[in-house]
């Protein structure tokens, strides 16, 4: 939906008390992405994602370009595996270790690096045991 109709809907959708997760999977080098989270704490979203396999530099620099927001910075939430991926698909791209492997292994990274919580299967969930850390999960 950004892509299409762009910030000026996410600013309206904000103005009627909506709650925006900003689902774009932000993935560059650290500071690229740390100015794009910037970007979406300015547009007051409530959620923005990235991808945890950008590495931890990535994810400290996008999560301390929030400081500055308060109690008002958007969630800052880690995609570790897309939930089309198998084992062949993270081979194909140099990474051997089953999905759970690799979700586990990153969400890790993601605690350390102090974001919110990941997207994650339900299924992953059962395996992601943090106090203060939030999995979203598609409920379809």
């Amino acid at each position: 939906m950004f892509t299409t109709l762009g910030t000026h809907f996410v600013k309206q959708l904000h103005d009627r008390k909506f709650d925006v997760f900003l689902d774009l999977k932000y993935h560059d080098i650290p500071n690229t992405v740390a100015r794009a989270v910037r970007s979406a704490a300015d547009l007051g979203v409530w959620m923005v994602d990235l991808h945890a396999s950008g590495g931890l530099t990535m994810m400290e620099e996008a999560k301390k370009i929030l400081e500055p927001y308060g109690k008002d910075a958007p969630l800052l939430i880690a995609v570790t595996v897309l939930t089309s991926m198998e084992d062949l698909d993270l081979l194909q791209i140099g990474i051997n270790a089953s999905p759970m492997e690799q979700v586990i292994r990153l969400s890790h990274l993601a605690k350390r690096a102090g974001l919110d919580g990941v997207v994650c299967s339900p299924q992953e969930v059962e395996v992601n045991k943090y106090g203060r850390f939030r999995f979203v999960t598609n409920w379809y």
